[in-house]
């Protein structure tokens, strides 16, 4: 996945956008996990239609940065995470 070599190919977008999901499914908290997965679809439907080879590297590496909060939050939330469940989890 090299920024250097030009523009990241389709399957590289692909790959950061599944990877972000994934991410999101690890956070506990009801909230923080549908607010991660919603920003980041719309973060990434709002650079699809990106044509400059420079743009897409800018958007990707952010992307990648924004990838690696992320991660790190997870963890973190994970180990301060609450003992109960939201009201939007719990099963009647």
């Amino acid at each position: 996945m090299s920024i250097a070599a030009g523009a990241p190919s389709r399957a590289e977008v692909l790959t950061l956008f599944r990877s972000f999901l994934r991410v999101a499914r690890k956070f506990t908290d009801y909230n923080i996990r549908e607010y991660t997965k919603r920003r980041t679809i719309d973060a990434f439907r709002q650079n699809r239609n990106l044509t400059d080879p420079s743009a897409i590297s800018a958007a990707f590496s952010d992307g990648k940065a924004q990838f690696e909060v992320a991660n790190r939050q997870a963890v973190v939330y994970s180990l301060y995470a609450p003992k109960l469940k939201s009201v939007m989890e719990v099963q009647k």
